[in-house]
Formats: structure tokens, C-alpha cells, sequence
């Protein structure tokens, strides 16, 4: 009997000094893990966070490479193909656009690009290098390689009557502005500034600028204000300044039109062909690019007219002289 008492005292005992020792380890392990799990809590995140960063990322990264990548310059001749007319387009060019496969595939293409644009991407656009997507040439494009500016249609400060740009553009080198905003003035401005205060007393130099507002009520605004137009341009430009309310969301491509906020610069010999272009904000280099490229086409275009007129000249003294 004693020995089965000493047995379940120390059989007691055991069990006592066994739980002790659980509760020891359990609470050790509860204390120490305690900043551990603080720690993981602090640093740790759920995965839809973790997601969510990605993509941040994924959008910034772009954006980041879009801003320091360096921009490229014109690779290809701006304008149209065919020769533009001094006319309106009738009911006949609509039927002839329509059932010329060629058009109609081009058509597609065209509006497949558009599905693709977002109503403020021109917007956000500017963002990156101000609009800006390319850099003009230094040199002028070849006139076999250079294509036709198009016909647009457009009313001048002074009179009434509309005036074709072909019709304005036959026989002269002129410098070819596109206005949309008063930004794309100033960017135009600073293009132009120079080389007109050079070549502005030439005969056979201009400044055409065509205001296009494409939106009706731009338009209409626009015309209730051209008092104030003429108020901020000088008067002998006030001919050779359109405004223009025709839509030219098909020339856009042709005439590298990538984003409508911005100014655009072309230079067009006396066949209306365009032979530099140049965008947005001007940078030194395209400044005195322009002007280069004007000096030279006007020497041209100058030397052609006189070598010309010598033969006529002879003739009219022979005929003098007999």
C-alpha cells in the first residue's frame, strides 16, 4: 500500500513538472515571437498590394523611358501624293472615294487608328517633351522625293471671299503655319520670327498662317472674334492669315500631325510642294535649319527665274534692232 502512494505521489510530481515545463515553452515562445510577428506584419503585404504596385510600375516605367529616350528625326517626306486643286470637294469625289478599293482600305486603316486614340490623348501627350515627336531635318528634301501640300479652304482678314491655299501657295516660297491654340501661335512664332525679319522685303517670300478650328463652335467663336485676330497680327499679313473651319482628320498622317495642340512649320517651294517641316517647341538648331533652307530655296528659285528671263530679254533687243 505505501508503495502504491510513494508511486502516484511521484507519478504527480511528474506530471506537475511536465506541464510546467509546457507552460514555460509556451510562454518563451509567445514572448519572443511577439516582435517577430511585428516585424512581419510591418513589412509584410497582402497580394492585391503587391499587384497594385506592379502596375503602378509598369505604367511609370514607360512614361519614365518616353521622356529621357531622345526624339528622332522626320524619316519621311510630309504632304499628298497627288497635286492639289483650287476646288471644293462635290458629290462626285465622295462617290469616286468610296468605289476606289485603294481609298476604302486607307479609310479602314484610318479608322482603325482612331478606335485605338483616346479623347485626351493629344492632352496627355504633351506631357512628354511638350508634344513634341520629332526633330525637323538640316538639310531640305529633295524635290523629286517631296510631296504636295495639300488644298484647304479658308476665309482671310481682309474681304469676305474664301481663299484656296493652292491658289495662295502657286509661285511663292512660302512658310506654311498651322494654328490650332495659343500655344501652337507662339511655338509657330518662334519658328517663323527669324527668318521672316530676313527674307520678309523678298518678293518672292510669304507668311501663310491657317487657323484651323475644326469644331463648330471653335469656329464660330472664332469668327465673332476676328476683330481682336486682326488687332494681334499686322496688317500685311492680314491676306496671307485663313481661317479655316475644314475638317482635316484625314490629313493628319500625311502631313505628320500627331498631336493638334502643337504648332506645325512647313516650308513650300512655288510647285506647293513641302520641302521641311518642323513642330512644337523649336529648338535652336531647327531655327537656323529654317532659315537656311528658305535662303537657299529662294537663291534657287531666284537664279531659275533669271536664267529664264535672259533668253527673253535677247530676243526682245534683236527684235529692237532689226
Amino acid at each position: 500500500m505505501r508503495l502504491l502512494v510513494q508511486y502516484s505521489a511521484r507519478q504527480c510530481r511528474i506530471a506537475r513538472a511536465s506541464s510546467a515545463a509546457r507552460l514555460g515553452a509556451v510562454g518563451f515562445r509567445g514572448i519572443s515571437s511577439t516582435p517577430h510577428r511585428r516585424a512581419e506584419s510591418e513589412t509584410s503585404t497582402s497580394p492585391t498590394e503587391s499587384k497594385g504596385k506592379e502596375k503602378a510600375q509598369d505604367v511609370e516605367e514607360p512614361k519614365k523611358k518616353a521622356k529621357d529616350a531622345p526624339l528622332p528625326l522626320l524619316q519621311r517626306p510630309l504632304g499628298v501624293r497627288q497635286k492639289p486643286k483650287p476646288r471644293v470637294k462635290s458629290w462626285e469625289d465622295t462617290k469616286e472615294k468610296f468605289l476606289d478599293q485603294d481609298k476604302r482600305l486607307e479609310e479602314r486603316h484610318h479608322l482603325a487608328r482612331e478606335a485605338t486614340r483616346g479623347y485626351f490623348s493629344d492632352l496627355s501627350a504633351t506631357r512628354i517633351h511638350g508634344g513634341k515627336t520629332w526633330i525637323a531635318p538640316k538639310v531640305m528634301i529633295r524635290e523629286d522625293k517631296a510631296l504636295y501640300f495639300p488644298n484647304i479652304l479658308g476665309t482671310p482678314l481682309v474681304g469676305k471671299e474664301k481663299v484656296h491655299t493652292t491658289n495662295l501657295l502657286a509661285g511663292k516660297v512660302s512658310v506654311v503655319t498651322l494654328l490650332t491654340t495659343r500655344i501652337s501661335e507662339i511655338q509657330t512664332a518662334q519658328f517663323v520670327e527669324p527668318t521672316e525679319s530676313s527674307f520678309g522685303s523678298h518678293p518672292l517670300f510669304q507668311r501663310v498662317q491657317i487657323n484651323l478650328q475644326d469644331n463648330q463652335l471653335k469656329s464660330f467663336l472664332v469668327s465673332l472674334f476676328m476683330s481682336s485676330i486682326r488687332n494681334g497680327v499686322p496688317e500685311a499679313l492680314w491676306p496671307t492669315y485663313l481661317i479655316s473651319s475644314e475638317n482635316i482628320e484625314y490629313l493628319r498622317e500625311p502631313l505628320g500631325i500627331a498631336n493638334r495642340h502643337v504648332g506645325y512649320v512647313y516650308l513650300v517651294d512655288p510647285n506647293m510642294k513641302i520641302r521641311w517641316a518642323g513642330c512644337a517647341d523649336p529648338k535652336a538648331e531647327e531655327i537656323a535649319a529654317l532659315r537656311t533652307c528658305t535662303s537657299v530655296l529662294l537663291d534657287r528659285i531666284t537664279k531659275q527665274q533669271e536664267s529664264a528671263e535672259a533668253p527673253a530679254a535677247e530676243t526682245v533687243k534683236e527684235q529692237e534692232g532689226s
